[in-house]
């Protein structure tokens, strides 16, 4: 006998969307782990980990048809975690601290522009234009941060040597999630729609070129989208 009680349905969670955001959050909280622990590399990998999963819960739940709110508050306190307070922890046990109360307040900064950028999303949801983010997106942030982070690890910089560009960085990252530069969101690039041959060759392109080195290139990347809203932002005026 089924149970057609709505609202037993109503209580109901779909399982499998709400399980890439569980690992999600676990990448968050592991990177925290292991950048107390001095395992720098191993924290920014987490967060890009994160990053992947993150991209995936949102189109599973669409896929299956299992949207819900308690799916996207869920995924709202999932990225607050791996994607604010993960990089800002994981940037003040790299280098920040070395820098003391200029150190922890530039992370702190950070985080609460990734808490204040989520809640605007959030709260503006159906009320700007899907194909632009307002403000840099958490997960891009928090690649800014940690592809830097990685980078310095994996080529063995002092950390005390970087500490006040990497304040820089993470403050930068912070402001630019509050701003009001617009973003391509890539939201309506349709990824079960034909695409031309040449395409899916450019998409094998840029994985061939980020697997050649992916601390710097991610880093790269991420850098060059952060800068990109400020840029169209100038663009627009100057050609108004």
């Amino acid at each position: 006998m089924t149970n057609s009680d709505p609202k037993a349905k109503s209580k109901a969670i779909y399982l499998l969307p709400n399980l890439f955001t569980t690992a999600a959050l676990f990448c968050g909280f592991y990177a925290i782990v292991a950048g107390m622990h001095g395992q720098f590399e191993a924290a920014a990998t987490s967060i890009f980990i994160a990053m992947i999963l993150d991209g995936f819960d949102g189109r599973v739940a669409r896929l299956i048809h299992g949207e819900s709110e308690f799916g996207a508050q869920y995924d709202s306190m999932s990225d607050l975690v791996a994607f604010g307070v993960a990089p800002a922890l994981v940037s003040l046990s790299w280098a920040l601290s070395d820098l003391g109360k200029v150190g922890w307040m530039a992370a702190f900064i950070y985080l609460a522009g990734a808490a204040l950028r989520l809640a605007r999303f959030n709260a503006m949801i159906g009320v700007t234009d899907k194909k632009y983010f307002v403000g840099l997106a958490s997960p891009p942030a928090a690649a800014l941060v940690a592809g830097l982070v990685w980078v310095s690890a994996q080529e063995g910089v002092e950390p005390a040597g970087v500490a006040w560009f990497g304040a820089i960085v993470v403050i930068c990252a912070g402001l630019l999630m509050v701003s009001n530069f617009k973003y391509y969101s890539f939201k309506n690039f349709d990824i079960k729609g034909r695409v031309p041959f040449v395409a899916l060759l450019a998409i094998v392109v840029v994985f061939s070129i980020i697997f050649i080195d992916p601390a710097r290139v991610l880093f790269a990347m991420a850098f060059v989208y952060a800068l990109s809203g400020p840029v169209m932002f100038v663009l627009g005026k100057r050609f108004d």
